[in-house]
């Protein structure tokens, strides 16, 4: 029978299945894939200033500036002692313990109170309009060579004049009083706002005007965001003068006709009184008054400019 196997040949033995690798042990494995771990470095702490660069404190920074204006008002109130001492003129140069004494009972009496608020207020409204006014011209005249012909030789006529000989025109003028005075102030405070400010203005980059106007900025975003910032350091500094000159011309005002004021007050002093003290005491009111103003211009200046 075919089914049968023939006798004498042995049947080959089945082939058994192929033993599978043995898997790596786990943790040959683990270290072979898993990355070495990493030392954890401390981080190094941020270095401390030095000391060189570290900026005083506010305090010490505060005493820092003012220590040299400190000594020189002491220097200056010692020269003055001993000029009135050694000179003996105490009736024309009273010593500066006298002025003071009468400056403290001119304000407590009520007699200065009234002149220095007049006073005031013919600074702060001529100081406003003069300024006012010479930024407008000044800016039309750095911007045009037409305007520039036709309006400076009048400029500087003007300001060729001595503000104190125009004084008694305008007061007869405009009447003695805040009007004429206000006019005074205005007048001597233009032509040093009106050159800053034309300077200002002309020194600012063309290239950085006209990369505004690349972007379609129109003339009034030109003018503010890219002209008055570039030109405002100058027009500052015409501030600072004009600032001063106006405390001038309100007491060159004053002089020329008026019922009240510190300038009135020097004037009755000297000649009427022969209160030379007082006289003195007024000049310090004024002083004050001036470097108040400045003052004040200068906080400004650092606010809108930043130190420099």
């Amino acid at each position: 029978m075919s089914g049968e196997l023939a006798p004498g040949r042995p049947s080959a033995p089945a082939s058994a299945p192929e033993p599978l690798p043995a898997p790596a042990p786990a943790t040959a494995t683990a270290t072979a894939t898993a990355r070495p771990p990493t030392t954890a470095v401390p981080s190094r702490p941020a270095d401390p200033m030095p000391a060189t660069l570290e900026g005083p404190r506010p305090l010490g920074r505060s005493v820092a500036a003012a220590w040299p204006a400190v000594v020189a008002f002491v220097v200056f109130v010692a020269a003055w002692k001993l000029a009135a001492v050694v000179a003996g003129l105490a009736f024309i140069l009273p010593p500066p313990e006298d002025v003071a004494a009468r400056f403290v009972a001119a304000w407590a009496d009520g007699t200065m109170e009234p002149h220095a608020w007049t006073t005031l207020v013919e600074v702060v409204l001529g100081f406003a309009a003069g300024a006012s006014v010479g930024l407008a011209i000044g800016y039309v005249i750095a911007r045009s060579r037409l305007a520039e012909r036709l309006v400076s030789p009048y400029l500087i006529a003007a300001q060729a004049v001595p503000i104190l000989a125009l004084a008694p025109l305008l007061a007869l003028w405009f009447g003695p009083g805040l009007l004429a005075n206000v006019v005074i102030c205005g007048l001597i405070v233009f032509f040093p706002v009106a050159i800053a400010t034309m300077v200002g203005i002309r020194s600012v980059d063309r290239g950085l005007i006209e990369l505004g106007r690349s972007f379609r900025a129109g003339r009034r975003q030109v003018l503010v965001t890219l002209e008055i910032p570039a030109a405002l350091p100058s027009i500052m500094g015409g501030l600072r003068v004009g600032v001063t000159l106006a405390v001038v011309g309100a007491i060159v005002g004053e002089w020329a006709g008026a019922d009240r004021g510190l300038g009135v007050l020097v004037n009755l002093a000297r000649a009427s009184l022969f209160d030379y003290p007082l006289m003195f005491a007024t000049l310090v009111t004024i002083a004050l008054l001036g470097i108040v103003c400045y003052s004040l211009v200068v906080l400004a200046e650092r606010r809108l400019v930043g130190l420099r």
